[in-house]
């Protein structure tokens, strides 16, 4: 199975191609300025780079959200063009998960992706992997940053992921001192996302382009001043 994967959560926007559970090529993508526009030359480059079309695709992979507003519609919008172009179906998988997924064999059973939701607040989960699998401990969703670590379990490492660690990284390190761990590697999750939306895809779950919503998590700015 041949899958385009696309990330335009956050500033760290991504498009990646899998096939077969094998990642193929991913890249960044500056969304500064004419965001769909270049999100678009991004995919467009990236599939002509492997000489395939998006005919040639079985399926997409897209995170609606948490994250990015702006960037979510961006997304969505540009990967529903093209399922409707295709007839192929899409996958959802959350930003959160994909960046807790990024992290399955960093060393820590727990893993907390967290990111900058504006306004003071986080979007955040926790998630321990333990045989390969991951379970969701912290259900995701928008949070005060000391609300959300007021839930973290205590005494244990962590590894923490994301953009909100730009933020919180020094409360973190006072709070849990040497339990807590930050990530190193890039912010990119495309890939993630494509290899979580194949195991949707392949059991048949993909959704049509009319059925994807946003996973907002909370009300946007132009629906609060409503």
């Amino acid at each position: 199975m041949r899958i385009l994967a696309v990330d335009t959560t956050t500033e760290s926007a991504s498009v990646a191609v899998l096939e077969d559970g094998r990642l193929r090529a991913e890249t960044g993508v500056d969304l500064f300025g004419t965001q769909s526009t270049r999100l678009l030359a991004a995919v467009e480059g990236l599939l002509e780079s492997l000489g395939i079309t998006v005919r040639d695709l079985d399926g997409f992979a897209v995170s609606p959200g948490p994250g990015s507003f702006t960037g979510i519609r961006v997304g969505l919008s540009t990967v529903q063009a093209l399922a409707f172009a295709s007839g192929k179906a899409i996958a959802p998988v959350s930003s959160l998960k994909a960046l807790a997924w990024k992290h399955r064999e960093a060393g820590p059973r727990l893993v907390c992706p967290i990111l900058d939701a504006k306004k003071g607040e986080i979007y955040g989960a926790l998630f321990e992997f333990a045989r390969g699998r991951m379970r969701e401990i912290i259900p995701q969703g928008n949070d005060l940053p000391e609300r959300f670590l007021a839930k973290l379990p205590k005494g244990r490492t962590i590894l923490f992921a994301g953009n909100g660690t730009t933020i919180l990284g020094p409360v973190l390190r006072a709070k849990l001192k040497d339990k807590a761990r930050f990530s190193g590697r890039s912010r990119f999750i495309a890939a993630e996302i494509g290899a979580l939306g194949a195991e949707v895809l392949d059991a048949g779950k993909g959704l049509g382009p009319e059925d994807i919503a946003p996973l907002y998590f909370r009300r946007s700015q132009a629906e609060e001043g409503k």
